[in-house]
Parts: C-alpha cells; structure tokens; sequence
C-alpha cells in the first residue's frame, strides 16, 4: 500500500468502527430509508382498487356496494363459474326479450375501506387494469432511471450533493403528484418521483454508511437499512388507515421529504470520496471533526497528509467508472451474478407487497403486516450472517422465497394458509433482500461501490417496471406470475453460491483489489476443502486495512 492511503487508513483506525460521530451520521442516512420505503409503497393506498361490480341503473343510487344482497344483483349481474358476482360483465336486455351479456362502462366500488382512490376515480379495472399497472410500472421506471444515472452522479460529483438534491425533488414531487388531474400527466410526474424518491437518497445513504462504519458494524448498519425501509411501508398503512381522502393522503405521504432537507447543514460528505477525488484537506477536516465527537485523543497535522496526498494523485491518473464492473472476468461475472440477485429479489418482493391488495381482509392491517413480517426477519438475519456467511444464507433465503410464492398461488385465495404463506415468503424475501445490499457493498471495490449498487439497484427497478405488467398475466393463468417469480428466485438463489464469501475480509479498495477478490471460491469449493484464504479482520492492522480510503482520482 502507498503511504497516502496507510495515513488515512490509519486515521479511520483511530476513529474506530462505531463512535456518536458514526451514530449520528448514520441516523441522517437512515431516515432516507424511511421515506423511500414510503414513497414506493404509496400506491397500495393511493391508487387502491377496492371490490367492485358494474352500476346497475335500476338498483344504484349511491357509488357503494355493500349494501346491496347478492340475490338482488343476482338479476343484474352474470356469475363466473366460482360463484362469484362477475366485475366486469352486466346483463343487457335487447328489444326487452333477448338477455345478452355486455362489458360495463361505469362501476361502483366497496367503500368500507377507501372512501377515494386514483384507481377508484379512474377506473383501474376490469379492461382498464392496464392503467394501474403501467402507473406502478412509471414509478419504478423513474427508480430503474436514478439507479442508472444518479449512482454514477455519486460517484463523480459526491454522495452528499446527490443525497440533498434528491432530498428536495422528492418533497416538491411528492407534493404535486397528488394534485394531478389526468392520467398520462400523472404518468410523467410518477415517472420523476421514482427517480428521486428512492434512488436518490436512499441508495446514497447507504453507500455513505458503507463507507464510514467499520467491519464490525457494517452488517447492523446495512440490515437497519432494510428494516427503516419496512417502518416507511408500515407507515402507508398507517396513513392510509387515518386519512379517507386519497389527495390529503398523498400529500402526507410527500411532506415527509422533510425529514431530509436539515441534512444539506448536518450531513458530511463521504471522507473516502473526498480522498479519492483529491480533496484531501475537506477529507481530513471530516476526520478531524469525527476524532473530536468521538472524544479522541489524537491530534493530527493536515499539511503532513495533503502533502502524501498529492505525491500519490501526481503518480495515478486513473479514472473508473460504471463499465469497469465489466471489463475484467471476475468482476464481469460477479456484476452479471449480482445484478440477477437485485431483479429476482425486486420481483419476489414488489410482488409479494403489491399483492396484498388482492388479499382478503383489511387492506390497512395486511399491509402494515408485510411490513413488520420483515422486522424479525432482520434481527434473525443479523445474528445468522456473522456466523453463517453472507453467500449460503442468501441462498436459502431467496430458494425458500421462491418456494413459497408458489405454494400461496396453488391455496385458496383468502384463506388463512394463503396469508400466512405470503407473508412467510415476504419475511425471506425481505431477509434475502436486506443481504443484498451489504453483499454488494462489499463484493465490490471502493472506487465504483456506488456505480455497483446503483446498477444492482437499477436491475431491481427493472423488475420492478415489469412486476405490475406480469401480474396481469394471471388472465391466463392465476398461478402464472408466481410461477415466474419463483423459477427466476429459485434460479438465481442456485447461482449465488458461486460467489465468494466476504465475511471477515476487507472491502477492496481499487479495481485490482476488485479483480482478485475471492478468485476461486464458490460454496462449492469451500465444501470441498479448497477455498481460497480470505484475509479476516482480527487484529489492529487489518481494521486498518478495512478503513483504507479510496485508490480514485479526479
């Protein structure tokens, strides 16, 4: 190593793992969770389709349904083979003698739980189901969008000006999408909201975590993660239980940007990306200001570690990028076989979250249900992932995920097995979700570790546009989405166990520390005896290691 990067190496070794100055930034990187948990989630509620059934003019004074007996509409209304009230078909009479059955233009919705929805104004039913998926699809779209574009921002202009930007975009279009008053516009302003409303911050947030907790702490910190992501969707829920009016309830659910705007005066930049980038003394202030919170004795001299700095940036002039993920073999198929990780567990997960709509009960307590079915998911996750290893947890989680998604579409629908089977199926897609994130966090080296998880993430988002538009496959086949989630879960669960193993080994720092990171072990040969040693964190020299700063300049 040069004698730049043992410097700041060791001024992270004096700043430890965990301090109140990693506490306190963490808890600003973390309330991006939350919002971004909310914003996704917002359409459960938003846009909800409640049950509904064409409006009969004979019998229907008001827009509710659950007044009315089923006998009485059975004269109004054709039966499907299950019995059931048909939603989408009314009888017609012809000339007053020849009974025909024709598609319904207008339908009345049950309003015992959402008294107004987008889904209800506009009529995402029956043919028109289309409109609710593609207005899920937009969203993801805009996240698909910022995964791409805003992790290479971060890595080029900074994790905090990212952070803050998208911080204020997703208040301003948190806000004005719910004062939208037609479809297609809408469709562009959701489009926007995806961008910065989860990819932005959130993903951002992380890295920043990633880059600034030690070893020991980098497994709590990112499964925190997830669970802050769980509490935004329990909140949804929440809301959408208190707040009947669909336009209040998104404007709510938008306010709570606010939460991130503090963090432009009280959120540092990243000392790692500082370094990299060759502003060594905004770097070393950070690191000055993180000893003097965390009551560290050590005084340091900043002109001693400029001057190291800029022997080092005159000798490399490298620059890297997103396409360095695939330039080399081993970081190629370790980029190839994450990024099929994110898309199949995005699916499983959207999937699973956005189908309790479709759940029979109170839509409010099913959601808040799938979001705290992950809470002890993560603490389970917590404790097994420093003691099993990231590779072969993951692995059975996102196999078993996959499994269950077909068990919950063979059940009855509605039935207390179906419920319990979905959310058993959200409690490990979750975990295996939450592994995901620290996996990439640490498979890849420091210099594209944002471009890594921005990609991943834009993987996920890829799923996720296509999520809504696979569920309406099920007018095939009911059982057909699960079945394409659960073979694309099942498949990539197999193939994550030709992974390396990461836990205990440093973070690599360059592209040649990427490149040569785990060649030759997989689960495989590690069963058999031949993996491939991996340098583990145990004394003062390789906590050290595990700190080193970015090998980037500009």
């Amino acid at each position: 190593m040069d004698g730049a990067q043992h410097d700041l190496d060791g001024l992270m070794g004096h700043l430890g793992d965990w301090g109140k100055y990693q506490c306190w930034q963490f808890i600003l990187h973390i309330l991006s969770a939350v919002t971004a948990g909310m914003h996704m989630l917002s359409l459960v509620t938003v846009a909800a389709v409640p049950d509904h059934r064409c409006y009969v003019p004979e019998i229907d004074t008001n827009s509710t349904m659950h007044n009315f007996t089923i006998a009485a509409l059975e004269k109004f209304i054709p039966k499907l083979p299950s019995g059931e009230l048909d939603s989408c078909r009314i009888f017609e009479y012809n000339n007053s003698t020849n009974l025909t059955q024709t598609l319904c233009s207008t339908w009345v919705y049950d309003t015992t739980y959402h008294a107004s929805s987008r889904g209800m104004d506009w009529d995402f039913v029956c043919h028109q189901r289309w409109m609710g998926a593609v207005a899920k699809s937009a969203y993801m779209f805009g996240v698909f969008t910022g995964a791409v574009t805003l992790g290479s921002a971060a890595d080029k202009y900074g994790r905090k000006v990212i952070f803050c930007w998208s911080a204020v975009l997703q208040l301003i279009l948190g806000v004005a999408v719910a004062f939208i008053p037609e479809y297609y516009t809408f469709l562009i302003v959701r489009f926007l909201y995806g961008i910065f409303g989860s990819a932005g911050s959130y993903i951002t947030g992380f890295v920043l975590t990633m880059e600034l907790v030690g070893a020991s702490k980098r497994t709590v910190c990112g499964i925190a993660f997830q669970a802050a992501f769980a509490l935004g969707i329990m909140l949804v829920a929440g809301w959408g239980a208190i707040i009947a009016d669909r336009q209040l309830l998104q404007v709510v659910y938008g306010l709570h940007g606010f939460l991130l705007i503090g963090h432009w005066w009280l959120m540092d930049e990243s000392p790692r990306w500082l370094w990299a980038n060759g502003r060594v003394t905004e770097s070393i202030k950070i690191v000055q200001k993180a000893l003097k919170m965390n009551k560290s004795p050590v005084v340091i001299d900043p002109s001693d570690y400029v001057s190291k700095a800029k022997i080092e940036e005159r000798e490399s002039d490298d620059k890297v990028g997103m396409a360095d993920l695939f330039k080399t073999p081993n970081l190629r198929n370790k980029t190839l076989n994450i990024c099929l990780s994110w898309f199949a567990n995005s699916l499983v997960y959207y999937g699973l979250s956005f189908s309790t709509g479709d759940l029979k009960g109170n839509p409010f307590l099913l959601l808040f249900l799938v979001g705290i079915v992950e809470l002890p998911g993560y603490v389970i996750t917590v404790y097994l992932m420093d003691r099993t290893g990231r590779r072969s947890l993951i692995s059975f989680y996102m196999i078993s995920g996959g499994i269950c998604c077909i068990v919950a579409a063979i059940l009855t629908k509605g039935s207390m097995e179906a419920v319990s089977t979905v959310m058993l199926g959200k409690f490990l897609i979750a975990s295996s979700f939450a592994i995901v994130y620290n996996y990439s966090a640490e498979l890849f080296p420091t210099v594209i570790r944002n471009s890594a998880l921005g990609i991943g993430s834009m993987c996920a988002r890829a799923s996720g546009t296509l999520m809504p538009l696979i569920t309406l496959l099920d007018s095939f086949n009911p059982t057909l989405p699960a079945i394409i989630f659960a073979v694309i879960a099942v498949i990539s669960g197999f193939l994550m166990l030709f992974l390396p193993e990461t836990l205990g080994a440093p973070m690599p720092q360059s592209i040649e520390d990427g490149e040569t990171f785990g060649v030759g072990d997989t689960f495989f040969t590690a069963c058999c005896g031949k993996r491939k040693h991996q340098p583990v964190i145990n004394d003062e020299e390789d906590v050290k290691e595990q700190m080193q700063p970015l090998n980037q300049t500009k």
